[in-house]
């Protein structure tokens, strides 16, 4: 059920009255009721993955609860890989399974030798890889004595499917989403009031931007060799505000959406683009991830002590993992690798924790400096972003070469019949709504409020109708 669909404009205020006028005195009931409106959400695509689902939840409420009653060091170690192996290993089959076949048989023939091994077909459950790091992060935090274990499969399987976040969270840490199920809950206007902006602005986010940039990347990337300099150029900042109007605009309607319902969820997007380096891009872009792996990999392999050497390896493995876990093919490994080596220059001189505050404060706009770091920053990531989108990694560098070798730069007529160049205003539009609203949650709050909401109807009413209307990118992840 994608939320910007008929079925889930329906499913909502359906889960919204039930949830608040008839279990508002039984928060038992409301558990349970969130419970079966999840998995009717998740199965909604395909129920037969309800079973996968069912069967990480059961193991991980077992073992966390073993763990706990353990006395034996050795025991609760053991217990914590039983998890770590049934968790990473349904992620492996489904994601990676078909990945290693094909490398393989890539490998054969490269050697001249006939493998007679075929791929198979396996469906990749969505949100999967979501959920299992939502789970393995409670055994994990269990194990460390950070929470204790749940006494509830209720609660626990309503925290594990909880259907604002199932898919393409925010990743939930346990320590803070579970006890909230524990909580009487009572409605807040207020708190909904800002949950609702928090939607408008996501679906604004994905239906105006992400969806409207959707053709102009795919014609672009699909016939990039046809493209000169600057077809080739506006297709990776299409690219570039496509995923980042996708991917932010789920989670703001996440976010917003488990606020009705009384809930808080991490903040997952804190105006990336803003970023005057790449350390501080990922302290504002897909932050419950890059929290993750900094808190459950990058710290127990030993973080920044030790050597420099040792850390930079550290960096390394963080980025290639970050880029295996976005999907099975060689160009999400290259994008993480290019990060890496953005980040690493960074790092050797300790400069990673520089830009800390709100980029130009209070003021009205950046200062030349500040301005220069943001572009900087902002032509990096486009340039991983052309690995992020491409196919295949020669199709990458292909893009790149054809990038900088063709020269030419008059507007190119695209197959989706209308002008590329068009976007570039409703990009700038989002831009300036984003710039002066930087140190607000979403650019609903402050002054010119009602002008604003007014302005993103508006346009979601109209430049809405004729965007095209794709699933979620983050849903194949």
């Amino acid at each position: 059920m994608l939320f910007n669909s008929i079925e889930y404009l329906i499913f909502l205020p359906i889960v919204f009255i039930a949830y608040w006028f008839f279990l508002k005195k039984s928060l038992r009931g409301q558990n349970l009721f969130l419970l079966i409106a999840s998995y009717m959400f998740y199965g909604w695509w395909d129920w037969r993955f309800l079973g996968l689902i069912a069967f990480s939840t059961i193991v991980d409420f077992y073992v966390a609860r073993f763990i706990q009653k353990s006395t034996k060091p050795r025991t609760k170690k053991n217990l914590l890989i039983v998890s770590i192996v049934v968790n990473l290993g349904l992620l492996g089959y489904f994601k990676y399974c078909n990945f290693f076949i094909e490398g393989f048989i890539d490998a054969f023939n490269s050697l001249g030798i006939d493998s007679n091994i075929s791929s198979l077909k396996i469906i990749l459950p969505v949100g999967i890889s979501f959920y299992t790091f939502q789970t393995l992060s409670y055994t994990i935090d269990v194990y460390r004595g950070k929470l204790p274990a749940s006494s509830s499969i209720v609660k626990f399987a309503t925290y594990v499917s909880f259907f604002p976040q199932l898919v393409a969270g925010p990743i939930e840490r346990a320590v803070n989403l579970l006890p909230q199920f524990d909580k009487k809950r009572e409605f807040d206007a207020e708190r909904g009031i800002s949950g609702l902006n928090l939607i408008l602005w996501g679906l604004f986010q994905k239906v105006v931007i992400a969806d409207s940039c959707a053709p102009y990347v795919n014609s672009i990337f699909n016939n990039y060799e046809d493209m000169n300099s600057l077809s080739l150029m506006m297709g990776t900042l299409y690219f570039a505000f496509q995923i980042y109007g996708d991917f932010a605009g789920y989670s703001n309607i996440a976010i917003g959406t488990a606020r009705l319902l009384g809930f808080d969820l991490m903040r997952n997007f804190n105006y990336p683009y803003f970023s005057r380096d790449i350390a501080e891009f990922w302290r504002r872009w897909h932050i419950s991830l890059s929290t993750w792996f900094r808190d459950y990999l990058y710290i127990p392999l030993g973080g920044s002590r030790g050597s420099k050497w040792n850390t930079v390896r550290n960096v390394v493995i963080i980025f290639i993992v970050s880029g295996l876990w976005h999907g099975a093919n060689w160009t999400f490994v290259f994008w993480g690798a290019l990060h890496a080596l953005f980040f690493i220059p960074i790092l050797l001189l300790n400069r990673n924790r520089s830009n800390l505050g709100a980029v130009a404060g209070e003021k009205l706009l950046p200062s030349f400096k500040e301005f220069s770091q943001i572009m900087v920053t902002f032509l990096l990531v486009c340039t991983a972003w052309i690995f992020f989108r491409a196919d295949t990694v020669f199709i990458a560098i292909s893009y790149l070469k054809q990038l900088f070798t063709n020269g030419s730069f008059s507007v190119q007529y695209l197959s989706n019949e209308r002008y590329a160049i068009e976007m570039l205003l409703i990009i700038a539009i989002f831009v300036a709504f984003e710039w002066f609203n930087r140190q607000t949650e979403h650019p609903f709050n402050g002054r010119w409020k009602w002008f604003k909401i007014v302005s993103i109807i508006f346009m979601l009413l109209t430049l809405g109708v004729y965007s095209n209307h794709n699933d979620f990118i983050y849903f194949q992840f």
